[in-house]
């Protein structure tokens, strides 16, 4: 009896552990989103595989799975901010996969389950496949379940097998064709994969599927990606193989990545590979932070600040504009008149020109010596905040380095005296 009890709980134990394996293989964690810059025919896949515990002390992607092995849901929790392309990514918190029979639908969400668009302002999506699994078609829907077009202006994509391409037609509401992207005037594409199912080439198609160029001159863009299936350069070529520019003017692009497989590094070619360009990409993996202000900043920012007072004490308009933003945002308390409530008041960049020309012209508002006092209170690279005392008031102004020049772009006050917020 005893033995019995034993293996009793020795399969239930064995039964708990199988399980939690199970639970731990439904789920996986992912640094990064494989690369896709051309057709949703390409399924979302994660690269840079992590363990949970890793994961979760970084930016990562949460890929869970169905009994069947399918993906059941995706949860973004990327914020690092590299560029990434829309069709990479939909750029929501949580996908939701539902299938049945040959429908699949994508539907998505932010973090408080409600129900949001995609980057491509779509709601829902329903992909089709084949008997063999193949994607044969993608229909776009909005909230309320009716077709849409997607900011694309892309409604409906079908696909289907040419020999060695995958062939892609796209349609709008209309059922008119329309172009691969607002940027790229393909038509029908054919798409060629590699042994990994990565696009090795997009063509440009005629309605006879041969390659020809687009009305920009391209024909094909091929791709070239490392082992974690990064693409670390692509390039554009005409009906005849050769290096032709895209609209931005280059024909090779490059990519450099550190070790986790974050942008670092942008460099584009011309047709002879020349470098045109080259630069590193900002985002938040690798931050740059601010130098210390120099002497001349901290200077402008006091005769800037200060500048607002005097403007307004000496009737100098041309002062008032040369230290204040247009887009000024100037605010204080006041009372309602009706109901006597405190309310926020506010003043515009106009009337600040129009106060520095007459407000003071009995040139009795103010001492004859004022106390204008600033006190910068933090500076960090092109943003600082002061605070502003004179015989009248107490301010906090913050003031940004525009095209150059320091600017007040905030400005908030109060009565010195604070017996002018006595309460009701």
């Amino acid at each position: 009896m005893k033995k019995l009890f034993v293996l009793l709980v020795g399969i239930a134990l064995l039964n708990l552990c199988q399980q939690a394996y199970a639970q731990e293989k439904s789920e996986r964690y992912f640094r990064h989103l494989r690369f896709n810059n051309v057709s949703p025919h390409l399924p979302l896949s994660g690269i840079y595989e992590m363990e949970k515990q890793e994961a979760l002390g970084t930016s990562y992607y949460l890929f869970k799975y169905d009994s069947k092995g399918h993906i059941a849901e995706i949860i973004n929790n990327h914020y690092h901010t590299e560029l990434r392309h829309p069709m990479t990514t939909p750029d929501v918190y949580r996908i939701v996969f539902n299938r049945k029979d040959a429908i699949e639908t994508r539907t998505f969400f932010n973090k408080n389950g409600k129900q949001v668009s995609n980057n491509l302002g779509v709601f829902r999506e329903e992909h089709e496949y084949d008997r063999k699994g193949f994607k044969v078609s993608l229909a776009f829907f909005d909230s309320e379940g009716q077709p849409v077009e997607s900011r694309w202006n892309i409604s409906r994509y079908e696909w289907f097998k040419d020999k060695r391409l995958v062939v892609e037609k796209r349609y709008n509401l209309e059922g008119e064709q329309v172009p691969l992207a607002p940027y790229l005037d393909f038509n029908n594409i054919g798409i060629l994969y590699d042994e990994e199912e990565r696009p090795l080439v997009n063509y440009n198609l005629n309605d006879k599927n041969k390659v020809v160029n687009s009305q920009q001159g391209v024909a094909e863009i091929r791709n070239t990606y490392d082992a974690h299936g990064n693409l670390v350069e692509w390039s554009y070529r005409n009906s005849d193989g050769e290096l032709v520019p895209n609209r931005w003017g280059f024909a090779i692009g490059e990519r450099g990545y550190d070790e986790n497989g974050n942008i670092l590094r942008n460099s584009t070619y011309n047709v002879s590979g020349k470098l045109i360009d080259e630069g590193s990409l900002v985002n938040n993996v690798q931050l740059r932070m601010a130098e210390v202000a120099t002497r001349e900043d901290s200077t402008a920012i006091k005769t800037k600040s200060l500048g607002y007072l005097i403007a307004l004490q000496e009737l100098k308009p041309e002062l008032m504009k040369d230290v204040m933003h247009e887009d000024l945002a100037k605010r204080t308390i006041g009372r309602h008149r009706q109901d006597d409530n405190e309310i926020i008041r506010e003043t515009s960049y106009e009337q600040m020109i129009d106060f520095a020309d007459s407000w003071n012209k009995s040139g009795t508002r103010f001492p004859p010596k004022p106390d204008n006092r600033a006190v910068i209170l933090d500076i960090y690279d092109r943003s600082a905040s002061v605070k502003l005392i004179s015989d009248n008031w107490v301010e906090y102004l913050h003031l940004l380095k525009i095209n150059g020049e320091w600017k007040i772009v905030n400005l908030l006050w109060q009565y010195k005296d604070v017996r002018n917020y006595a309460p009701k």
